[in-house]
């Protein structure tokens, strides 16, 4: 126990001096806003990545990612404080590791962790005693202590006594401009609690308000948790348009009238479905683990059944908007407005808007986007180009989709030349005309 006292006692110091190397992996909308915000509070970050083409524009100081500021990355850079790589040689170099890499779903909706075993594997070539191994990528509750913990001993060393093991989930919502990654409370679980006392060290230079909680598995549970939150309430916001569809109600007008009750209610809204990297994919995390304690989330299964068919239910209202014009869908020309799964993001991971060009082709539709946060897509068998949104274009569109409420768009001259708009996103609030159908 006194060496293990020890080597914490100097991993802290080392942290709060500034003097602790920082390596962070995978950098992407986590890894890079964490890599500058560490930077910049003076501690040495090293990036690594396999994608050359971020390792190389990291270390020139070049941004990709809307909640880094271009000045504030350039500025570390050419203070010498970020550098960047493809290799893991250097994480025999660094003090901290802070692994950020995606977490995705197979086609079962089972949990793929082949990113976080990979750079789990690659670390434990390269660990050395005294530093600090946290895992900040989604996962199911176990996954620290399941699965990384023993590829990491298998260097010979043990989590708790050579080295110390932590999870502290991101919680990073891109776009945001009131929270960002330096005032968003941050929790944080230790494998152990001298890996714990760590973490907190090194976490609270940089955030400002850190959440301590028991374990790695709890830390886990938490972010689960506030994604399925989410989930489970948009999703009955869906349902509620769906029930209101049917009653001939807008939902709008009952969502807004419901949210002014001062207490007992959040505002959740309805819409063609949910995208990013967190709410359509990690509930899912949640619901395969239970299976392994004979458990069955019912929310979780309802929750995602009704929000991954919101595109059909989009798509067959789009049907019927164009057959009380007199118009087939099968050869209309629909324009979505919109592909990024969230507002004013250049962000488009399991876009509802993807689903919903892909089932428009599918019903013989000439389908085509404007976007000018996403120019360009490829992504689940969608393979398209932005168009410029021209009177001509509306014009010539039997049918405008407003998927994406991006604020760049010019609502009013959209229904001035479209024919008829389907809005799903109540983008064209305040703006009365008989050509608009809301969702």
């Amino acid at each position: 126990m006194t060496l293990t006292l020890n080597t914490a006692t100097q991993a802290i110091r080392k942290i709060k001096d500034r003097e602790a190397r920082i390596g962070v992996v995978g950098l992407g909308y986590v890894g890079l806003p964490f890599l500058v915000e560490k930077a910049k509070v003076g501690f040495h970050v090293t990036g690594i990545d396999r994608n050359p083409s971020r390792a190389h524009r990291v270390a020139r100081g070049e941004n990709y990612i809307s909640d880094v500021k271009d000045e504030e990355l350039r500025e570390v850079v050419a203070r010498g404080l970020v550098r960047a790589t493809t290799s893991f040689e250097v994480v025999a170099d660094l003090d901290v590791v802070v692994i950020c890499v995606p977490t995705p779903l197979d086609t079962n909706l089972s949990p793929d962790l082949s990113y976080v075993r990979a750079v789990t594997a690659e670390i434990a070539r390269h660990l050395r005693p005294g530093q600090l191994i946290s895992l900040e990528s989604t996962t199911y509750p176990g996954t620290t202590e399941e699965v990384m913990k023993p590829i990491l001993e298998g260097s010979g060393l043990k989590a708790g006594q050579d080295f110390f093991l932590a999870h502290s989930p991101e919680r990073v919502d891109p776009g945001n401009k009131r929270y960002s990654t330096k005032n968003t409370n941050k929790v944080v679980g230790g494998n152990d609690p001298v890996s714990l006392e760590v973490a907190l060290a090194f976490y609270g230079q940089t955030i400002e308000h850190v959440v301590p909680v028991s374990s790695a598995k709890a830390a886990e549970m938490v972010k689960v948790y506030e994604n399925t939150f989410r989930a489970v309430n948009i999703a009955l916001a869906n349902e509620l348009a769906l029930l209101c569809d049917r009653m001939g109600l807008s939902v709008w007008e009952v969502l807004d009238a419901a949210f002014t009750k001062p207490f007992g209610i959040m505002p959740f809204y309805p819409g063609p479905g949910v995208g990013g990297h967190c709410i359509p994919l990690d509930p899912h995390y949640l619901e395969w683990k239970a299976r392994e304690y004979n458990f069955q989330t019912h929310f979780i299964a309802l929750a995602g059944e009704t929000n991954r068919k919101m595109p059909e239910f989009v798509v067959d209202k789009a049907a019927r908007v164009l057959n009380a014009a007199r118009k087939p869908l099968n050869g209309s020309k629909v324009l979505l407005l919109g592909m990024a799964y969230k507002a004013n993001l250049d962000d488009y991971r399991e876009s509802p808007a993807l689903e919903v060009y892909r089932l428009l082709q599918r019903a013989g539709a000439e389908v085509s986007f404007h976007d000018t946060w996403t120019p360009e897509v490829n992504e689940h068998g969608v393979q398209a180009h932005s168009v410029e949104l021209t009177d001509q274009v509306l014009q010539e569109s039997d049918l405008v989709i407003i998927t994406t409420h991006h604020s760049n768009v010019d609502y009013a001259r959209v229904i001035e030349h479209a024919q008829l708009v389907l809005d799903t996103r109540n983008a064209t609030r305040g703006l009365h005309s008989d050509k608009v159908t809301l969702l």
